[in-house]
Order: C-alpha cells, then structure tokens, then sequence
C-alpha cells in the first residue's frame, strides 16, 4: 500500500505523516505533497517521496496519484473556492483508480447549519458520486486555534467571544492526525463518516481557566452578542464580510455544532485525546517559538 498525503507541508499533513511513520509505515509507502515541495526536504531526508501537487493545478495531480491506491484529501484552506480545488483531487482519484480517499471534512458537515458546513458537504457529495472508495473524517475543532486568543488574554486578562454557554469537544491537530493515520492504515473504515472530536467538550468559562492556568494570570471570559462580535473585529480591521463569516462560526458553537464528544477519536487512536489545558499550553509554547 502506497499512501499520498496532500498539502504534507501544511500543519495538519506534516503530523499525519510524522504519525503513519510512527505507526511502522516504511518511508518508502508514503508519498508526501506540496505546492512548493521545498517545503519537503525535511521528508525526503527521512526516505519519504515528495511531489509537487496543486489543488488549483490538476495537471499536478495525476502525476502525484502514479502508484498510489490510498490518499488523504486534507480540506482547502480557500473558503470560496474549497469545492472546486477538492473536486480536481477526487477527479484525478477516480481516474486512477485510488482504492482509498480519506478527506478531511468538518463536524457534521452533512446536517448542520454552520457556516462552514456547505463546502465541505459538498466535497462529501461530490466523493460518493465519483464512486471512489471513502472515508471521511471530521474535524472538530483544533485547540491551536485559540493559540491567538490565550497569547492576548496574558495581557487583557479577557477572552471575548459571542458563543454564549456553548460547548467545543476540541482535540489537538496530532490528535486528528493520528486519526487520520490510523483510518489511512487500517481495513475496515470505507464507507465510514467519522465525526472526530476530543474528549470533553468544554465551554468557555472552562477555556478562560485553562488559559490562566497556561499565561499565569486571571482570565475571564466575556460574553459577546453577535452584534458586538462584529463591531469588534471590523474595529480589528477585518471587512464586513470577514468578520461576519467569524462570528458565524462563533453561532454555530453557541447553537451547539462542535460540542459532540463520543470517544470516536480517543478509540481509534488508542488513547485519550489532549486535555485542554495541556493543549493549549503546547500550542502556546509553539506560537512563541515560531
């Protein structure tokens, strides 16, 4: 089994990779991708190929697939223009006859109302109509999101937001990675939609005191309206139309999209998933050394 993992540079993929070898993949299975596969040499080093792949170029995808029956599809980072580059991977797959398609989808993309569910339910769509053999796996959200948020509460004592009591069942990007690695390895997935989350869904008063506990001082969470949510980050210098789409995700968690924490996760990786503190002091002591 040959595994290709896309955009490997980025931080989710490097971390699948680092995961599948942990799991005694061989190098020479593993095929890692880029748009600029500079970005590599840190693998082909380990014995790992590296190729260039472009979602936005598809005349980059075929050669990428060449020998392999397993890829994992790690979602755009575009929104806008998600499905499209997504489609141009699932295409090339099909036509290479890929045994196994694992994409990286977000919680309850096929059901929920939240602003980042239509993409990725439509990449959903267009996989199981391309006929490809699948998994999908979604991500709830990563801790390291909220590296920003606590690295600014050690110095407002404040985290802001406009989620009211809702709840978040956050796991570290190793943790999904490993996820990832374990469904990319392992028979007996395809046809699965995995809803992905940590172990504990926590709110947002819980968050305040994990970051104090992480910056050394007091942090209290304040309580936003939608309104106010937007007022702020337009004050920030987002656009109107930026700052909407953030304080939609921050609807979504007060409507209670991520706060789902059934254990999928911790059994499939074998372990507990990363504690919320302990998550995001790493993420923080990464922020600081980047």
């Amino acid at each position: 089994m040959t595994i290709l993992v896309t955009a490997a540079s980025g931080q989710l993929g490097r971390l699948v990779v680092d995961s599948l070898l942990a799991r005694g993949a061989a190098p020479e299975t593993i095929v890692a991708s880029a748009r600029d596969t500079s970005k590599l040499e840190h693998l082909a080093a380990r014995g790992i190929r590296t190729v260039e792949l472009d979602y936005a170029r598809p005349e980059t995808i075929a050669p990428a697939l060449d020998g392999v029956d397993t890829v994992l599809l790690v979602s755009a980072s575009e929104p806008g223009n998600r499905v499209a580059l997504h489609r141009n991977v699932i295409d090339a797959a099909k036509a290479a006859g890929v045994s196994k398609l694992v994409y990286t989808s977000a919680t309850k993309a096929g059901t929920a109302d939240f602003v980042l569910a239509p993409e990725h339910k439509a990449t959903e769509e267009a996989i199981a109509a391309s006929g490809v053999p699948a998994v999908i796996v979604r991500h709830n959200w990563y801790v390291e999101n909220y590296a920003a948020d606590v690295a600014r509460a050690a110095t407002t004592g404040v985290i802001a937001a406009s989620v009211a009591d809702g709840r978040v069942a956050s796991a570290s990007r190793a943790d999904f990675a490993d996820g990832d690695a374990v469904v990319l390895l392992d028979d007996g997935h395809l046809g699965q939609v995995y809803e992905f989350g940590g172990d504990v869904a926590w709110n947002y008063d819980e968050l305040a005191t994990a970051a104090a506990e992480v910056v050394g001082r007091d942090v209290a969470y304040t309580p936003l309206t939608t309104d106010e949510h937007v007022a702020a980050l337009e004050s920030f210098g987002l656009d109107a139309g930026t700052a909407g789409f953030v304080a939609g995700i921050d609807t979504g968690i007060r409507n209670g999209v991520l706060a789902e924490a059934d254990g999928t996760l911790s059994r499939l990786i074998g372990r507990p998933t990363t504690s919320l503190v302990d998550g995001l002091r790493a993420a923080t002591e990464e922020s600081v050394a980047a």
